[in-house]
Protein backbone atom coordinates (compact mmCIF):
# COMPACT_ATOMS: atom_id res chain seq x y z
CA UNK A 1 0.00 0.00 0.00
CA UNK A 2 2.78 2.45 0.90
CA UNK A 3 4.58 1.68 -2.36
CA UNK A 4 1.37 2.20 -4.34
CA UNK A 5 0.79 5.48 -2.52
CA UNK A 6 4.29 6.66 -3.40
CA UNK A 7 3.74 5.82 -7.05
CA UNK A 8 0.20 7.18 -7.31
CA UNK A 9 1.13 10.37 -5.46
CA UNK A 10 3.25 11.31 -8.46
CA UNK A 11 0.05 11.69 -10.48
CA UNK A 12 -1.69 13.91 -7.94
CA UNK A 13 -1.43 17.66 -8.34
CA UNK A 14 -2.21 20.50 -5.98
CA UNK A 15 -4.39 19.79 -2.97
CA UNK A 16 -7.74 21.55 -3.17
CA UNK A 17 -9.62 22.27 0.07
CA UNK A 18 -13.11 23.78 -0.14
CA UNK A 19 -15.55 24.51 2.66
CA UNK A 20 -18.85 22.70 2.17
CA UNK A 21 -20.85 23.95 5.13
CA UNK A 22 -20.67 25.39 8.66
CA UNK A 23 -23.03 24.59 11.51
CA UNK A 24 -23.31 27.18 14.26
CA UNK A 25 -24.29 25.85 17.68
CA UNK A 26 -25.55 29.31 18.58
CA UNK A 27 -23.94 29.34 22.01
CA UNK A 28 -20.48 30.68 21.14
CA UNK A 29 -17.50 29.55 23.21
CA UNK A 30 -17.65 25.87 24.14
CA UNK A 31 -20.37 25.12 21.60
CA UNK A 32 -18.15 22.83 19.54
CA UNK A 33 -14.99 21.24 20.94
CA UNK A 34 -14.52 17.64 19.79
CA UNK A 35 -16.01 16.11 16.65
CA UNK A 36 -16.26 12.46 15.60
CA UNK A 37 -17.55 10.88 12.38
CA UNK A 38 -19.61 7.71 12.29
CA UNK A 39 -19.51 6.00 8.90
CA UNK A 40 -22.50 3.75 9.68
CA UNK A 41 -24.92 6.64 10.21
CA UNK A 42 -23.06 9.21 8.07
CA UNK A 43 -23.24 11.66 10.96
CA UNK A 44 -20.98 13.94 12.92
CA UNK A 45 -21.12 13.92 16.71
CA UNK A 46 -19.92 17.14 18.37
CA UNK A 47 -19.39 17.89 22.06
CA UNK A 48 -21.18 21.02 23.28
CA UNK A 49 -19.73 21.98 26.66
CA UNK A 50 -22.18 24.89 27.02
CA UNK A 51 -25.22 22.60 27.00
CA UNK A 52 -23.57 19.37 28.24
CA UNK A 53 -24.88 17.57 25.18
CA UNK A 54 -23.57 15.91 22.02
CA UNK A 55 -25.01 17.54 18.92
CA UNK A 56 -25.67 15.19 16.01
CA UNK A 57 -25.19 16.61 12.51
CA UNK A 58 -25.94 15.28 9.05
CA UNK A 59 -22.54 15.26 7.36
CA UNK A 60 -23.96 15.97 3.89
CA UNK A 61 -25.69 19.26 4.69
CA UNK A 62 -24.76 20.24 8.23
CA UNK A 63 -28.28 20.14 9.67
CA UNK A 64 -28.80 19.10 13.26
CA UNK A 65 -30.69 15.83 13.51
CA UNK A 66 -30.60 15.21 17.24
CA UNK A 67 -28.57 15.27 20.42
CA UNK A 68 -27.27 12.91 23.07
CA UNK A 69 -27.25 13.29 26.85
CA UNK A 70 -24.02 11.71 28.19
CA UNK A 71 -25.15 12.08 31.84
CA UNK A 72 -22.32 14.46 32.67
CA UNK A 73 -20.22 17.19 31.14
CA UNK A 74 -18.81 15.75 27.88
CA UNK A 75 -15.10 16.15 27.20
CA UNK A 76 -14.68 13.94 24.15
CA UNK A 77 -16.55 11.76 21.68
CA UNK A 78 -15.54 8.92 19.36
CA UNK A 79 -17.39 6.70 16.89
CA UNK A 80 -16.93 3.32 15.23
CA UNK A 81 -19.38 1.51 12.96
CA UNK A 82 -22.54 2.83 14.60
CA UNK A 83 -21.31 2.83 18.20
CA UNK A 84 -20.76 6.21 19.84
CA UNK A 85 -18.61 6.65 22.96
CA UNK A 86 -18.69 9.84 25.04
CA UNK A 87 -16.21 10.60 27.82
CA UNK A 88 -17.99 12.53 30.58
CA UNK A 89 -16.61 13.81 33.86
CA UNK A 90 -18.08 13.19 37.27
CA UNK A 91 -19.74 15.56 39.72
CA UNK A 92 -16.36 17.22 40.30
CA UNK A 93 -13.24 17.24 38.16
CA UNK A 94 -11.51 15.01 40.73
CA UNK A 95 -14.27 12.40 40.97
CA UNK A 96 -14.68 9.30 38.82
CA UNK A 97 -16.14 9.85 35.37
CA UNK A 98 -17.58 7.46 32.82
CA UNK A 99 -17.98 6.60 29.16
CA UNK A 100 -21.54 6.73 27.85
CA UNK A 101 -22.36 4.56 24.82
CA UNK A 102 -25.07 5.25 22.24
CA UNK A 103 -26.38 3.78 19.00
CA UNK A 104 -25.31 6.15 16.23
CA UNK A 105 -28.29 5.34 14.02
CA UNK A 106 -31.18 5.47 16.52
CA UNK A 107 -29.37 7.73 19.03
CA UNK A 108 -30.57 5.39 21.77
CA UNK A 109 -28.64 5.26 25.03
CA UNK A 110 -27.01 1.88 25.64
CA UNK A 111 -25.01 1.97 28.89
CA UNK A 112 -22.19 3.62 30.81
CA UNK A 113 -18.81 2.19 31.79
CA UNK A 114 -16.85 3.77 34.67
CA UNK A 115 -13.58 5.52 33.85
CA UNK A 116 -11.04 7.42 35.93
CA UNK A 117 -10.87 11.00 37.21
CA UNK A 118 -11.54 13.55 34.47
CA UNK A 119 -11.86 11.33 31.38
CA UNK A 120 -10.60 13.92 28.90
CA UNK A 121 -10.25 12.01 25.62
CA UNK A 122 -11.78 8.85 24.20
CA UNK A 123 -10.88 6.86 21.09
CA UNK A 124 -11.55 3.49 19.45
CA UNK A 125 -8.88 1.22 18.08
CA UNK A 126 -9.20 0.94 14.31
CA UNK A 127 -10.79 -2.52 14.55
CA UNK A 128 -13.34 -1.34 17.12
CA UNK A 129 -12.33 -3.98 19.67
CA UNK A 130 -11.21 -1.52 22.33
CA UNK A 131 -12.11 1.93 23.59
CA UNK A 132 -9.34 3.87 25.32
CA UNK A 133 -9.89 6.78 27.70
CA UNK A 134 -7.30 9.28 28.89
CA UNK A 135 -8.14 10.05 32.52
CA UNK A 136 -6.32 13.32 33.14
CA UNK A 137 -6.66 13.39 36.92
CA UNK A 138 -6.21 17.14 37.39
CA UNK A 139 -5.82 18.51 40.95
CA UNK A 140 -8.30 20.87 42.53
CA UNK A 141 -7.55 24.59 42.54
CA UNK A 142 -5.88 24.42 45.97
CA UNK A 143 -3.73 21.50 44.79
CA UNK A 144 -4.84 19.41 47.75
CA UNK A 145 -6.91 16.73 46.01
CA UNK A 146 -4.74 15.37 43.20
CA UNK A 147 -6.12 12.10 41.79
CA UNK A 148 -3.99 9.73 39.76
CA UNK A 149 -3.92 9.98 35.99
CA UNK A 150 -4.58 6.74 34.16
CA UNK A 151 -5.90 5.16 30.96
CA UNK A 152 -9.09 3.10 30.97
CA UNK A 153 -9.18 0.32 28.37
CA UNK A 154 -12.66 -1.00 27.59
CA UNK A 155 -12.78 -4.40 25.90
CA UNK A 156 -15.63 -4.65 23.37
CA UNK A 157 -14.72 -7.99 21.80
CA UNK A 158 -17.82 -9.65 23.32
CA UNK A 159 -20.08 -6.74 22.47
CA UNK A 160 -21.02 -3.55 24.25
CA UNK A 161 -23.40 -5.24 26.68
CA UNK A 162 -20.61 -7.55 27.85
CA UNK A 163 -17.89 -4.89 27.84
CA UNK A 164 -15.24 -5.01 30.55
CA UNK A 165 -12.84 -2.31 31.64
CA UNK A 166 -9.26 -2.40 32.89
CA UNK A 167 -7.01 0.41 34.07
CA UNK A 168 -3.53 1.05 32.74
CA UNK A 169 -1.94 2.61 35.80
CA UNK A 170 1.23 4.65 36.18
CA UNK A 171 1.58 3.54 39.82
CA UNK A 172 4.24 0.88 38.99
CA UNK A 173 6.48 3.79 37.98
CA UNK A 174 6.18 5.54 41.36
CA UNK A 175 9.34 3.85 42.59
CA UNK A 176 11.18 5.07 39.49
CA UNK A 177 10.37 8.73 39.96
CA UNK A 178 13.92 10.03 40.27
CA UNK A 179 14.99 7.93 37.31
CA UNK A 180 12.25 9.50 35.19
CA UNK A 181 13.11 13.00 36.38
CA UNK A 182 16.77 12.45 35.57
CA UNK A 183 15.76 11.27 32.10
CA UNK A 184 13.82 14.49 31.50
CA UNK A 185 10.22 13.63 32.39
CA UNK A 186 8.74 16.68 34.15
CA UNK A 187 7.47 15.44 37.53
CA UNK A 188 7.19 18.56 39.62
CA UNK A 189 3.71 19.04 41.11
CA UNK A 190 3.56 19.43 44.89
CA UNK A 191 2.64 16.38 46.93
CA UNK A 192 3.22 14.35 50.05
CA UNK A 193 6.09 12.16 48.86
CA UNK A 194 9.36 12.37 50.75
CA UNK A 195 10.72 14.83 48.16
CA UNK A 196 7.66 17.06 48.53
CA UNK A 197 6.42 16.16 45.06
CA UNK A 198 3.42 14.21 43.83
CA UNK A 199 3.81 10.57 42.91
CA UNK A 200 4.45 9.67 39.27
CA UNK A 201 0.87 8.44 38.93
CA UNK A 202 -0.51 11.68 40.35
CA UNK A 203 1.71 13.93 38.27
CA UNK A 204 1.23 12.29 34.86
CA UNK A 205 -1.97 13.71 33.40
CA UNK A 206 -2.90 11.85 30.17
CA UNK A 207 -4.15 14.31 27.58
CA UNK A 208 -4.54 12.49 24.29
CA UNK A 209 -4.24 8.97 22.86
CA UNK A 210 -3.32 7.58 19.45
CA UNK A 211 -2.98 3.90 18.60
CA UNK A 212 -1.53 1.67 15.91
CA UNK A 213 -3.94 -1.12 16.80
CA UNK A 214 -1.96 -2.98 19.46
CA UNK A 215 -0.04 -0.15 21.10
CA UNK A 216 -1.33 3.12 22.54
CA UNK A 217 0.75 6.28 22.65
CA UNK A 218 -0.45 8.60 25.39
CA UNK A 219 0.56 12.23 25.72
CA UNK A 220 1.22 13.47 29.25
CA UNK A 221 1.34 17.12 28.26
CA UNK A 222 2.58 18.90 31.38
CA UNK A 223 5.19 16.18 31.90
CA UNK A 224 6.44 16.72 28.31
CA UNK A 225 6.34 12.96 27.80
CA UNK A 226 4.61 10.17 25.91
CA UNK A 227 3.72 6.87 27.56
CA UNK A 228 3.58 3.64 25.58
CA UNK A 229 0.87 1.16 26.59
CA UNK A 230 0.23 -2.41 25.53
CA UNK A 231 -3.51 -2.41 24.86
CA UNK A 232 -4.11 -6.14 25.29
CA UNK A 233 -2.54 -6.30 28.76
CA UNK A 234 -3.42 -2.75 29.83
CA UNK A 235 0.19 -2.28 30.93
CA UNK A 236 2.29 0.86 30.68
CA UNK A 237 5.50 -0.24 28.98
CA UNK A 238 7.57 2.92 29.11
CA UNK A 239 7.47 6.69 29.59
CA UNK A 240 9.61 8.70 27.20
CA UNK A 241 10.61 12.34 27.74
CA UNK A 242 10.33 14.44 24.58
CA UNK A 243 13.16 16.83 25.36
CA UNK A 244 13.37 20.47 24.39
CA UNK A 245 13.62 22.58 21.27
CA UNK A 246 16.51 25.04 21.09
CA UNK A 247 15.14 28.38 19.92
CA UNK A 248 18.66 29.78 19.54
CA UNK A 249 19.24 27.58 16.50
CA UNK A 250 18.68 28.70 12.92
CA UNK A 251 15.21 27.59 11.81
CA UNK A 252 13.79 27.55 15.35
CA UNK A 253 13.16 31.27 15.84
CA UNK A 254 10.10 32.63 17.68
CA UNK A 255 8.44 35.97 18.29
CA UNK A 256 8.82 36.25 22.06
CA UNK A 257 7.27 39.65 22.84
CA UNK A 258 3.74 41.00 22.74
CA UNK A 259 4.84 44.54 23.58
CA UNK A 260 7.07 45.48 20.65
CA UNK A 261 4.22 46.21 18.24
CA UNK A 262 5.91 44.27 15.45
CA UNK A 263 6.50 40.86 13.94
CA UNK A 264 9.93 39.89 15.23
CA UNK A 265 10.66 36.20 14.64
CA UNK A 266 14.15 35.90 16.07
CA UNK A 267 16.47 33.36 17.65
CA UNK A 268 16.60 33.61 21.44
CA UNK A 269 18.54 31.72 24.15
CA UNK A 270 15.42 29.81 25.20
CA UNK A 271 14.35 26.16 25.14
CA UNK A 272 10.78 25.13 24.31
CA UNK A 273 9.13 22.09 25.86
CA UNK A 274 7.23 20.26 23.11
CA UNK A 275 4.25 19.46 25.38
CA UNK A 276 1.90 18.12 22.68
CA UNK A 277 -1.85 18.22 22.87
CA UNK A 278 -3.32 16.13 20.05
CA UNK A 279 -1.31 13.33 18.45
CA UNK A 280 -1.94 10.93 15.58
CA UNK A 281 -0.19 7.84 14.24
CA UNK A 282 0.38 6.34 10.81
CA UNK A 283 2.49 3.49 9.45
CA UNK A 284 4.97 3.65 6.58
CA UNK A 285 6.44 0.41 5.29
CA UNK A 286 5.53 -1.25 8.59
CA UNK A 287 7.04 1.43 10.81
CA UNK A 288 4.93 3.51 13.20
CA UNK A 289 5.19 7.29 13.11
CA UNK A 290 3.66 9.65 15.67
CA UNK A 291 2.67 13.20 14.75
CA UNK A 292 2.34 15.72 17.58
CA UNK A 293 0.77 19.19 17.70
CA UNK A 294 3.14 20.97 20.10
CA UNK A 295 0.79 23.31 21.97
CA UNK A 296 2.37 23.66 25.42
CA UNK A 297 0.59 24.01 28.75
CA UNK A 298 1.48 25.38 32.20
CA UNK A 299 0.25 24.36 35.61
CA UNK A 300 -1.35 27.46 37.09
CA UNK A 301 -3.50 26.91 40.18
CA UNK A 302 -4.24 28.89 43.33
CA UNK A 303 -2.26 26.36 45.33
CA UNK A 304 0.66 26.09 42.92
CA UNK A 305 1.89 27.84 39.81
CA UNK A 306 5.02 27.29 37.75
CA UNK A 307 4.44 30.34 35.53
CA UNK A 308 6.64 33.43 35.43
CA UNK A 309 7.72 36.12 33.00
CA UNK A 310 11.42 36.37 32.23
CA UNK A 311 11.64 39.99 33.34
CA UNK A 312 11.51 39.50 37.17
CA UNK A 313 13.84 36.50 37.24
CA UNK A 314 17.39 36.52 38.52
CA UNK A 315 19.49 35.36 35.58
CA UNK A 316 22.95 33.87 36.01
CA UNK A 317 25.49 36.50 34.92
CA UNK A 318 27.78 33.95 33.29
CA UNK A 319 25.00 32.28 31.31
CA UNK A 320 23.31 35.59 30.45
CA UNK A 321 25.92 38.40 30.43
CA UNK A 322 23.40 40.54 28.51
CA UNK A 323 20.59 39.90 30.99
CA UNK A 324 19.47 43.54 31.19
CA UNK A 325 18.93 43.67 27.45
CA UNK A 326 17.27 40.25 27.26
CA UNK A 327 14.86 41.11 30.07
CA UNK A 328 13.51 44.20 28.33
CA UNK A 329 9.83 43.73 27.51
CA UNK A 330 10.47 44.17 23.79
CA UNK A 331 12.90 41.23 23.89
CA UNK A 332 12.39 38.31 26.30
CA UNK A 333 10.96 40.15 29.30
CA UNK A 334 7.35 39.27 28.59
CA UNK A 335 7.90 35.62 27.63
CA UNK A 336 6.19 33.09 29.89
CA UNK A 337 8.54 30.42 31.21
CA UNK A 338 8.50 27.68 33.85
CA UNK A 339 10.23 28.20 37.18
CA UNK A 340 10.60 24.44 37.63
CA UNK A 341 13.52 24.21 35.19
CA UNK A 342 16.64 26.22 34.50
CA UNK A 343 18.51 26.52 37.80
CA UNK A 344 21.01 23.86 36.84
CA UNK A 345 23.40 24.41 39.77
CA UNK A 346 20.78 25.06 42.48
CA UNK A 347 22.19 28.47 43.40
CA UNK A 348 18.94 30.39 43.12
CA UNK A 349 19.37 31.97 39.69
CA UNK A 350 18.43 30.75 36.22
CA UNK A 351 21.13 29.31 34.01
CA UNK A 352 18.64 28.29 31.30
CA UNK A 353 15.16 29.37 30.27
CA UNK A 354 12.33 27.02 29.29
CA UNK A 355 9.08 28.15 27.68
CA UNK A 356 5.86 26.30 26.86
CA UNK A 357 5.26 24.51 23.57
CA UNK A 358 7.35 24.35 20.42
CA UNK A 359 5.05 26.35 18.09
CA UNK A 360 5.32 23.50 15.60
CA UNK A 361 4.35 19.97 14.74
CA UNK A 362 6.78 17.07 15.07
CA UNK A 363 7.15 13.50 13.87
CA UNK A 364 8.54 10.79 16.17
CA UNK A 365 9.18 7.09 15.72
CA UNK A 366 10.19 4.30 18.11
CA UNK A 367 13.76 3.06 17.71
CA UNK A 368 14.78 -0.59 18.09
CA UNK A 369 14.52 -0.26 21.89
CA UNK A 370 11.05 1.29 21.74
CA UNK A 371 12.22 4.76 22.71
CA UNK A 372 10.69 7.62 20.74
CA UNK A 373 13.08 9.54 18.51
CA UNK A 374 12.44 12.90 16.88
CA UNK A 375 12.83 12.68 13.11
CA UNK A 376 11.21 15.96 12.03
CA UNK A 377 10.06 19.29 13.44
CA UNK A 378 8.46 22.11 11.46
CA UNK A 379 10.71 24.64 13.16
CA UNK A 380 9.53 28.23 12.83
CA UNK A 381 7.21 27.50 9.89
CA UNK A 382 3.92 28.30 11.60
CA UNK A 383 4.88 31.81 12.69
CA UNK A 384 6.64 32.56 9.40
CA UNK A 385 3.65 31.37 7.35
CA UNK A 386 1.04 33.20 9.41
CA UNK A 387 3.19 36.34 9.33
CA UNK A 388 3.27 36.12 5.54
CA UNK A 389 -0.38 35.20 5.00
CA UNK A 390 -2.08 37.22 7.76
CA UNK A 391 0.37 39.92 8.90
CA UNK A 392 -2.35 42.16 10.35
CA UNK A 393 -3.53 39.35 12.63
CA UNK A 394 -0.17 37.73 13.47
CA UNK A 395 -0.28 35.81 16.77
CA UNK A 396 -3.77 37.09 17.56
CA UNK A 397 -5.65 35.43 20.37
CA UNK A 398 -8.69 33.35 19.47
CA UNK A 399 -11.24 35.66 21.09
CA UNK A 400 -10.17 38.90 19.38
CA UNK A 401 -8.27 40.09 16.32
CA UNK A 402 -5.50 41.34 18.57
CA UNK A 403 -2.20 41.63 16.68
CA UNK A 404 0.84 40.08 18.42
CA UNK A 405 -1.06 39.37 21.65
CA UNK A 406 0.09 35.74 21.96
CA UNK A 407 3.74 36.12 21.04
CA UNK A 408 4.73 36.00 24.71
CA UNK A 409 2.67 32.86 25.33
CA UNK A 410 2.94 29.95 22.88
CA UNK A 411 2.29 31.92 19.70
CA UNK A 412 -0.17 30.20 17.33
CA UNK A 413 -0.57 27.18 19.66
CA UNK A 414 -0.92 24.11 17.42
CA UNK A 415 -3.69 22.16 19.07
CA UNK A 416 -5.27 19.58 16.77
CA UNK A 417 -3.96 17.12 14.19
CA UNK A 418 -5.44 14.61 11.79
CA UNK A 419 -3.79 12.50 9.09
CA UNK A 420 -5.33 11.21 5.89
CA UNK A 421 -4.54 9.96 2.41
CA UNK A 422 -5.78 11.87 -0.65
CA UNK A 423 -5.10 10.23 -4.03
CA UNK A 424 -1.90 8.58 -2.91
CA UNK A 425 -0.54 11.43 -0.86
CA UNK A 426 -0.52 11.36 2.93
CA UNK A 427 -1.31 14.71 4.55
CA UNK A 428 -1.33 16.19 8.04
CA UNK A 429 -3.99 18.75 8.94
CA UNK A 430 -2.92 20.80 11.98
CA UNK A 431 -5.28 23.22 13.74
CA UNK A 432 -3.86 26.43 15.25
CA UNK A 433 -5.82 27.27 18.38
CA UNK A 434 -5.10 31.00 18.58
CA UNK A 435 -4.87 32.72 15.20
CA UNK A 436 -6.98 29.88 13.84
CA UNK A 437 -6.92 27.95 10.60
CA UNK A 438 -5.48 24.66 9.42
CA UNK A 439 -1.89 24.05 8.34
CA UNK A 440 -1.53 21.30 5.73
CA UNK A 441 1.67 19.30 5.17
CA UNK A 442 2.46 16.47 2.78
CA UNK A 443 3.78 13.48 4.78
CA UNK A 444 4.05 11.06 1.87
CA UNK A 445 7.73 10.78 2.72
CA UNK A 446 7.69 11.03 6.55
CA UNK A 447 11.27 12.21 6.97
CA UNK A 448 10.78 15.04 4.47
CA UNK A 449 7.38 16.69 5.04
CA UNK A 450 6.48 19.56 2.73
CA UNK A 451 4.24 22.53 3.47
CA UNK A 452 1.18 22.50 1.21
CA UNK A 453 -1.26 25.22 2.28
CA UNK A 454 -2.74 27.22 5.12
CA UNK A 455 -6.51 27.77 5.19
CA UNK A 456 -8.12 30.32 7.49
CA UNK A 457 -11.43 32.09 6.90
CA UNK A 458 -11.72 33.53 10.41
CA UNK A 459 -10.95 37.09 9.29
CA UNK A 460 -12.68 36.99 5.91
CA UNK A 461 -16.10 38.01 7.18
CA UNK A 462 -18.10 38.15 10.43
CA UNK A 463 -18.94 34.72 11.74
CA UNK A 464 -15.76 32.93 10.66
CA UNK A 465 -14.44 29.89 12.49
CA UNK A 466 -12.27 30.59 15.53
CA UNK A 467 -10.33 28.30 17.86
CA UNK A 468 -10.03 24.92 16.06
CA UNK A 469 -9.96 22.36 18.85
CA UNK A 470 -10.33 19.13 16.88
CA UNK A 471 -9.80 18.00 13.28
CA UNK A 472 -11.09 14.69 11.90
CA UNK A 473 -10.24 13.23 8.49
CA UNK A 474 -12.77 11.06 6.65
CA UNK A 475 -11.30 9.00 3.78
CA UNK A 476 -12.89 8.73 0.36
CA UNK A 477 -14.42 5.29 0.87
CA UNK A 478 -16.19 6.40 4.07
CA UNK A 479 -17.26 9.86 2.89
CA UNK A 480 -20.74 10.55 1.52
CA UNK A 481 -19.45 13.66 -0.28
CA UNK A 482 -17.64 11.81 -3.10
CA UNK A 483 -14.22 13.09 -1.95
CA UNK A 484 -12.36 12.84 1.37
CA UNK A 485 -13.39 15.45 3.92
CA UNK A 486 -12.10 17.04 7.10
CA UNK A 487 -14.42 18.12 9.89
CA UNK A 488 -13.27 20.85 12.26
CA UNK A 489 -14.78 21.73 15.65
CA UNK A 490 -14.06 25.34 16.61
CA UNK A 491 -14.24 25.97 20.34
CA UNK A 492 -14.41 29.79 20.45
CA UNK A 493 -16.89 30.38 17.61
CA UNK A 494 -18.89 27.29 18.59
CA UNK A 495 -19.01 26.21 14.96
CA UNK A 496 -18.39 22.95 13.15
CA UNK A 497 -17.23 23.07 9.53
CA UNK A 498 -16.74 20.44 6.86
CA UNK A 499 -14.24 20.79 4.02
CA UNK A 500 -14.03 18.74 0.84
CA UNK A 501 -10.44 17.68 0.08
CA UNK A 502 -9.32 16.72 -3.43
CA UNK A 503 -6.34 16.96 -5.77
CA UNK A 504 -5.92 18.36 -9.26
CA UNK A 505 -5.10 15.47 -11.56
CA UNK A 506 -1.82 15.90 -13.39
CA UNK A 507 0.59 13.63 -15.22
CA UNK A 508 4.31 13.78 -14.47
CA UNK A 509 6.33 15.23 -17.37
CA UNK A 510 7.91 11.91 -18.31
CA UNK A 511 4.51 10.24 -18.66
CA UNK A 512 3.01 13.21 -20.51
CA UNK A 513 5.92 13.06 -22.95
CA UNK A 514 5.37 9.33 -23.44
CA UNK A 515 1.70 9.81 -24.27
CA UNK A 516 2.52 12.87 -26.42
CA UNK A 517 4.58 10.66 -28.71
CA UNK A 518 1.63 8.30 -29.16
CA UNK A 519 -1.34 10.66 -29.06
CA UNK A 520 0.16 14.10 -29.75
CA UNK A 521 -3.20 15.89 -30.08
CA UNK A 522 -3.92 15.30 -26.37
CA UNK A 523 -0.76 17.02 -25.16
Amino acid sequence: EDLLNLISSQFGGDLVVQKVWTYDSGVGAGGAEIVAYDEASKRLFVTNAATDRIEVLDVENGTKVGELDPLGSPNSVAAHNGLIAVAAEGATVQSIGHVAFFDGRTLAFIRTVPAGALPDMVTFTSDGKFVLVANEGEPDTDYVNDPEGSVTIIDLKRGINNATARTASFAPFNSRKQQLIDAGVRIFGPGSDADGLATVAQDLEPEYIATDGTTAYVVCQEANAIATIDIRTARVLRIDPLGFKDHSLVGNAIDASNSDGAINITNWPVYGAYMPDAIATFTYFGRTFIVTANEGDAREYDGFSELSRVRPLLLDPDAFPDAATLQANVNLGRLNITTTLGDTDDDGDFDELYCYGARSFSIWTPDFTGRLRLIYDSGEDFEQITADRLPAFFNSTNSAADFDSRSDDKGPEPEAVAIGTVFGGRFAFIGLERIGGIMIYDLTQPTQPEFVDYINDRFDAPGGDSGPECVVFVPFLKSPLVTPIIAVANEISGTTSVYRVSRDFTLPPWLADLFAGVIPDLF
